[in-house]
């Protein structure tokens, strides 16, 4: 059973801008927190994109700490820091939350992905009466597998259902093939009561139907269809008229 606009976990996010010191220092000069007011999630698929620097990362991020979960990513158990380097953004946003709690969830952050997969490892070296964690990644270790491999096999093993999910860049690892696939466990995972919060460059990953797309520039935001978005139409260019645009990239000097 899908989630509903009545019953999904995160409904909508809004900054609290009385209480932002300066809009000149980081984080808060970045373009998709200067021109933030609200936004409202879908219940099933929620995409945050644009180009780097717009503050994409960042504001996931928040969500993510003000949802429950470590900075660096895991489940809503994970407890370690390996470098305390997250903005306070989450210092400065109210997530409007359902009346129905996530039974699941996961933050899943290809930038600090690694040190999610020691942690785990850290665990499993400590005597434990409950088993090793990382049999629910599909029992292989992490580091043992390549960057792909181990995010797909979180993916796949450690998202259960009825979960809240967020996920920064996870296509940074994977093949198209893999991409699609990931695509196809979002689709089953959605009918599972689950929601998911991307930042993503993919256009492969961004065309679940089920959901709302919201670009960042540095003009602000607005609320987009796949086909519109920057990053589709330049993908688009480059395969309908490949030559055309290598010559003007190469000649442009």
């Amino acid at each position: 059973m899908r989630l509903s606009h009545s019953n999904q976990y995160v409904r909508s996010l809004k900054l609290l801008r009385e209480n932002i010191p300066s809009r000149r220092t980081y984080p808060f000069h970045l373009p998709i927190i200067n021109t933030l007011n609200e936004l409202r999630f879908h219940p099933q698929v929620t995409y945050l994109v644009g180009e780097n620097g717009m503050g994409k990362s960042t504001l996931l991020e928040a969500i993510a700490i003000v949802s429950g979960f470590n900075p660096e990513g895991g489940t809503f158990n994970f407890n370690f820091s390996t470098h305390d380097s997250h903005s306070e953004v989450e210092r400065h946003i109210r997530l409007i939350k359902g009346v129905k709690r996530p039974k699941d969830g996961f933050f899943l952050r290809a930038e600090t992905y690694y040190n999610v997969a020691t942690h785990i490892e850290d665990l499993d070296n400590e005597p434990s009466f409950g088993g090793r964690i990382i049999d629910q990644f599909g029992g292989v270790s992490l580091h043992e597998q390549s960057h792909g491999e181990s995010f797909f096999a979180a993916f796949l093993n450690r998202f259960r259902g009825k979960g809240l999910y967020i996920m920064d860049e996870p296509e940074s690892a994977l093949s198209p093939l893999r991409q699609l696939s990931m695509l196809s466990r979002i689709h089953e995972l959605a009918k599972d009561e689950s929601q998911f919060i991307i930042a993503t460059h993919s256009p492969i990953l961004m065309a679940y139907p089920e959901s709302v797309i919201y670009e960042f520039s540095a003009d602000g935001i607005r609320e987009s269809i796949l086909e519109e978005t920057n990053h589709y139409e330049l993908m688009k260019q480059f395969f309908d008229d490949k030559e055309r645009l290598l010559h003007h990239l190469f000649n442009e000097n």
